[in-house]
């Protein structure tokens, strides 16, 4: 197996390791203000490919687009516990919205790099 496969698999299994940990802790405390373990997680996936791409790894797409709707998705989860809204956020109409924005910016990129 190659260096860059092999650094690939370490730094999956290093994310997977941190998911699981960050996971267990919101669960081990309930006192978190809702949202915190959604941005955690999408911290975590973007955190992965970022160094994916410090180290030249090409970066993955999906957990990308995964990162980023677990951040809008504990955001606004955040938003909605902390600032005592008198209506709930429509948090999954949002989020579709929100990948199909992702979706149509990177056909969009793809297209003006050709």
């Amino acid at each position: 197996m190659d260096n860059t496969q092999s650094s690939n698999r370490n730094l999956d299994t290093i994310a997977w390791a941190a998911f699981f940990i960050w996971w267990g802790i919101t669960e081990l405390l309930p006192s978190i203000p809702e949202g915190i373990g959604a941005i955690g997680v999408g911290l975590i996936l973007l955190g992965l490919n970022m160094v994916r791409s410090m180290k030249g790894i090409p970066t993955s797409g999906f957990t990308t687009i995964l990162g980023i709707l677990a951040l809008v998705w504990g955001g606004l989860e955040l938003a909605g516990s902390v600032l005592n809204l008198p209506f709930e956020l429509p948090i999954f109409p949002i989020l579709l919205i929100t990948l199909g924005v992702l979706i149509l910016g990177r056909e969009v990129m793809r297209i003006k790099s050709e």
